[in-house]
């Protein structure tokens, strides 16, 4: 055997193998996908009969023993006898989506293809009527049988078919962007069928393994790889809820990392192992370290040249600026916890440096004061300082000459006002957002506060900034969690309009609101109940039940939505005196005092003895049940 041969045989195992890598991962990508879309549904099983058939086909590549290549062989056709009704079925879904749903032909047709195929599937793994074994020089060969033929027709007109379904398809889509990926799935929406049909039954024994039969056999593999990428392009945009850019994003980043990553680390693998010597060394022992070197340089080609992809194949002029910006905030915005650890750690680096043992940070930008950290034993009454308005009010008004005014002293604390360095400024209109509690140590406090520039006086600065941008983000995230429940249209509805015939009526929009998104609404709703963007600009206000209240008194439509909520979350009081402790009132004391009372979470729990997270899990079933109730009188005003 000559050194191309050998080459070419090592490139075909390795494509091979690759092949059924791309196949396994698009699979593995669409099935986390919503797969209550029929595309996405279809799609899966094409990708599946593409991965069957070439797992198996990586299997024979190995040169397994003969009756394990008959068994691998007939275990193929699961993919091979399927792949033309799966085709047509995709085809069907396609079309579909354009307005144009099956009057029962198609789905006859579809059952037709499938009882078909499963007779193909039968016939080869238990007859010689498809495929038959002969010996050849190597290994076995694969002839084809006398039922060959049929399998042929059934291959060519079910995939022409397919063709034409998707072609009436892209005729009959309205945008250019629909018609666009329309025509990208027609250049390689046969390439999953071609891909796998089996020609090697049409040569004679042992060409395969030919000069001539290697070089076709490789550059069917190179094609079938770039058409599987370029399919999986337009095909899982369809039932997608999310826009454009993110499938592109996901797809793309999921492509790099996944399915390339397995095809380099293929290739150093098959090129290695069989390589008689490298570097003085045998190639099985370079095949680990030279492995590990290939997947961690490719990684870090991917983190470097990322972005890059991402800018010339999805951002494009007008976003460049927007998705700059989103990134940006996305990587200077820090979690409630991470800058709470932020000011804990700060706060124990200021006990260390004063070798004080006790220490607290209070928050004043909510409703009541609260501890953001607490560091040492608490000698204090903590509650009697909370409580404690005059002081606190005192603190927060010393001037902001630090110099003059460094502290106020309370027992044995010294309480250091900590200033906002936006709102209000710098000087002397600067607003105080908490106080930061030192053990006093008069001497040296002072000393440290009224030294400019001081280790102490960073410290605070720290503090001060870290608690700013807590209460900034805190206003972000309120205003957010307000504002993202009211945007309804989803990627799902835009596909109502743009694979809609223009001279069909649009399709028909279930006049109730969807429960997922109404759970959103209401959950917003709630938490803004007393004021924000949650409850004034919630789409709910435009609830039949919500309107029938505004048109039959005079309330208001922000209070008309108040008193719509609070009638719910009534209606899942139980009977009898309120019991804090009962399993029954569970659901109406979390509503009542998450929401209706305003208090915190941390209260709550503690009132109703369970944990944090156990109030989470729980506040979400109420808000669902809350919302079931809503959707209920919904559908009384609409009868």
């Amino acid at each position: 055997m000559s050194i191309l041969t050998t080459l070419l045989l090592t490139v075909n195992e390795t494509l091979t193998a690759g092949n059924a890598i791309i196949a396994v991962s698009l699979l593995l990508f669409n099935l986390t996908r919503n797969l209550n879309n029929r595309v996405a549904k279809t799609s899966a099983v094409v990708l599946a009969c593409v991965a069957v058939a070439y797992v198996a086909d990586a299997f024979i590549s190995l040169e397994p023993d003969n009756p394990a290549h008959e068994i691998a062989s007939r275990l193929q056709w699961i993919g091979i006898a399927f792949i033309p009704a799966a085709m047509y079925h995709l085809s069907d879904a396609l079309l579909a989506t354009t307005g144009l749903p099956s009057r029962g032909r198609r789905k006859r047709a579809i059952r037709l293809l499938y009882v078909l195929g499963a007779a193909f599937l039968l016939s080869a793994a238990f007859t010689d009527a498809l495929i038959q074994f002969v010996a050849a020089p190597v290994s076995v060969s694969i002839q084809a049988g006398p039922a060959f033929s049929l399998y042929s027709v059934y291959f060519l007109l079910a995939n022409a078919f397919a063709f034409l379904n998707l072609q009436r398809a892209r005729k009959r889509c309205l945008t250019p962007a629909s018609a666009r990926r329309m025509a990208y799935l027609q250049i390689a929406f046969l390439t999953p069928a071609l891909g796998i049909f089996p020609y090697s039954v049409l040569l004679m024994p042992g060409d395969e393994s030919s000069l001539f039969g290697l070089l076709v056999v490789n550059t069917a593999n190179i094609i079938i790889i770039l058409m599987l990428f370029f399919l999986s392009y337009p095909l899982y945009f369809f039932g997608s809820d999310r826009p454009d850019r993110l499938v592109k994003k996901q797809l793309l980043d999921f492509l790099l990392r996944g399915p390339a990553t397995g095809l380099i680390a293929l290739a150093v693998v098959n090129f290695t192992a069989q390589a008689t010597r490298i570097l003085s060394l045998p190639g099985e022992a370079v095949t680990p370290p030279a492995l590990v070197a290939a997947v961690l340089l490719w990684q870090w080609f991917v983190s470097l040249a990322l972005p890059y992809f991402e800018k010339f194949f999805i951002y494009r002029d007008e976003d460049d600026e927007q998705i700059t910006k989103l990134q940006a905030l996305s990587d200077r915005v820090l979690t409630h916890n991470d800058l709470s650890q932020l000011i804990m750690a700060t706060t124990e680096s200021i006990c260390d440096y004063l070798r004080i043992d006790t220490a607290f940070v209070i928050s004043l930008a909510g409703a009541k004061p609260e501890f953001v950290s607490q560091v040492g034993s608490s000698g204090y009454d903590e509650n009697s300082l909370l409580h404690d308005g005059e002081v606190i009010q005192k603190a927060s008004q010393l001037p902001a000459d630090r110099i003059k005014h460094p502290y106020l002293t309370w027992g044995d604390m010294a309480l250091v006002p900590l200033r906002s360095s936006r709102a209000g400024g710098n000087g002397k209109e600067a607003l105080t957002i908490g106080l930061l509690g030192l053990l006093n140590n008069d001497a040296k406090i002072r000393a440290e506060l009224t030294a400019p520039g001081g280790y102490l006086e960073a410290y605070v600065n720290r503090v001060e900034t870290s608690l700013d941008d807590m209460h900034l983000q805190a206003e972000m995230y309120h205003l957010l969690e307000g504002l993202l429940p009211q945007f309804q249209m989803t990627r799902s509805r835009a596909l109502q309009v743009e694979y809609r015939q223009s001279d069909a009526f649009p399709p028909r929009i279930n006049a109730l609101p969807d429960r997922g998104e109404l759970f959103e609404q209401v959950r917003a709703a709630l938490r803004h109940y007393w004021g924000g963007s949650g409850i004034t600009q919630s789409n709910m206000i435009m609830l039949r039940s919500v309107q029938s209240r505004i048109q039959n008194g005079e309330e208001t439509p922000v209070n008309a939505l108040r008193k719509l909520l609070k009638e719910a979350i009534d209606s899942l009081q139980p009977e009898g005196e309120r019991n804090l402790m009962s399993p029954e009132w569970t659901l109406y004391n979390i509503l009542q005092m998450r929401f209706l009372e305003n208090r915190k979470v941390r209260e709550v729990a503690r009132r109703l003895s369970m944990s944090e997270a156990d109030l989470y899990r729980k506040q979400r079933i109420a808000i669902l049940a809350v919302t079931d109730l809503i959707l209920k009188q919904e559908q009384t005003h609409q009868a």
